[in-house]
This record gives C-alpha cells, sequence and structure tokens, in this order.
C-alpha cells in the first residue's frame, strides 16, 4: 500500500521563536501591525510503502522522532493517507 504523510513541525509553544520574531517584526514594517505572533516551522511529504496503515504511522512516527524533529525543542504532527 501506499501513503503520503504530511508533517508539520513547530517549535515548542513554550520556547522562544527567533525567526519567528524576526517575521513579525518584517510584517510590522509591511504595516501589518494586526499580526500579534508568528511561529515558523516546517512542512514534510513523506511517500512511503507500507503493509497497512499501522505500520506506516509506526515508520513516520520513527522518521519523525529519529530526524525530522528535535523533540527537545520542536513538535510535530502529521496527517496520513492512502493514495
Amino acid at each position: 500500500m501506499k501513503f503520503v504523510a504530511e508533517i508539520n513541525v513547530m517549535p515548542r509553544p513554550e520556547l522562544l521563536d527567533p525567526q519567528g520574531k524576526a517575521v513579525l517584526l518584517g510584517l510590522e514594517h509591511l504595516g501589518l501591525d494586526q499580526v500579534e505572533d508568528v511561529r515558523v516551522g516546517k512542512r514534510i511529504t513523506l511517500n512511503l510503502e507500507a503493509e497497512n496503515e499501522t505500520i506506516a504511522r509506526e515508520k513516520v512516527d520513527k522518521a519523525c522522532s529519529k530526524l525530522l524533529a528535535n523533540l527537545i525543542m520542536e513538535s510535530y504532527e502529521y496527517d496520513l493517507k492512502q493514495v
């Protein structure tokens, strides 16, 4: 079976996000003062094969926890779809 995982990795809410602060400052310079906060993360798409959805989720969790996200500073969530 083939699957697509759309993964979002974001800085943990309790940590500062310097890149988000820089974007917020840039938005203020553009006159967009209504924006209150910005958090910058990354979006990753994985195309994978697995015998079933449970095994696909195990593979995605392993990829995220071992490589794609720094679990000390970031959290992740994903949507998994069979294609």
